[in-house]
């Protein structure tokens, strides 16, 4: 899929040329949240089987550079996994929620640990707890594995916990792969990541004795959850193709393709 999904210039151009006489191709480009990859994905196929003749491509930077992105006029829909600041707004932007997605807090499958509350989470990443002994794990220094600022899943996670400008990281990555691979790899590091972007590799804990899911998502009783929206200008009307995606994405006819990419359908 990120081979259909994450086209080259070259390739949109080798797309139009085939197309040639009697259809019009046109592209819908995306840019930002590396979270959304796998819904972002979904609905990018989907569109594009649906709509022959338009070319779907999503280019995934992080929310930060998806928000400059759109401001600057280099892609029609920006891809953020945080809201909007009052500055970005000021600027002209508009967010439109596409899905609610929970934070996993995640761990090494070897570490004992199953469930951590707010409070404690808090304490482990601002380096008031240190050692997984003081949690019921075993004796070994806690790892704080975190996300690079700009990064919408770290607004979400550090807002919801009390922490913004307090982690005291040991390592923080550009993307949520990276993070579930770092954590995959040592038995002393936890992390955070999107739920639609789990695996087997890590094990999910659950947060105040909340499991995460889709349903416990859907009813708020999992806390430690963000929005994942489409970010356009006020001032600048979508091309007919992006407009196109833009209404199907946020119909209630894309619901299910976003239900099966792990996050909660806004609509």
């Amino acid at each position: 899929m990120k081979k259909i999904i994450c086209m080259t210039l070259a390739a949109v151009m080798a797309a139009v040329l085939f197309v040639g006489c009697g259809t019009a191709s046109s592209t819908v480009s995306t840019d930002g949240s590396t979270s959304m990859e796998k819904v972002i994905g979904a609905l990018g196929e989907s569109f594009m089987n649906n709509n022959k003749g338009i070319t779907f491509t999503y280019n995934p930077t992080g929310s930060g550079s998806g928000i400059t992105a759109v401001a600057e006029g280099r892609c029609d829909i920006g891809l953020s996994s945080r809201s909007l600041k009052a500055e970005e707004k000021e600027q002209g932007l508009v967010e439109t929620i596409l899905a609610y997605d929970g934070i996993a807090v995640i761990v090494n499958p070897e570490n004992p640990v199953t469930d951590l509350s707010t409070e404690t989470i808090a304490k482990i990443y601002k380096g008031e707890i240190t050692n997984w002994k003081e949690i019921g794990g075993r004796d070994a220094e806690i790892v704080l594995i975190g996300r690079e600022a700009g990064s919408g899943t770290r607004d979400g996670f550090e807002s919801v916990t009390d922490t913004k400008d307090a982690c005291k990281y040991r390592q923080e990555l550009t993307s949520t792969g990276d993070v579930i691979t770092t954590v995959s790899r040592n038995p002393d590091a936890i992390g955070y990541a999107s739920f639609a972007a789990v695996s087997d590799k890590i094990k999910v804990v659950s947060v105040n004795g909340v499991v995460l899911s889709e349903a416990t998502v859907k009813d708020g009783s999992y806390m430690l959850q963000r929005p994942f929206i489409l970010v356009t200008r006020k001032d600048v009307r979508l091309s007919e193709a992006a407009q196109k995606f833009f209404d199907y994405a946020t119909s209630p006819d894309a619901a299910a393709i976003i239900s099966a990419a792990g996050v909660v359908a806004a609509n």
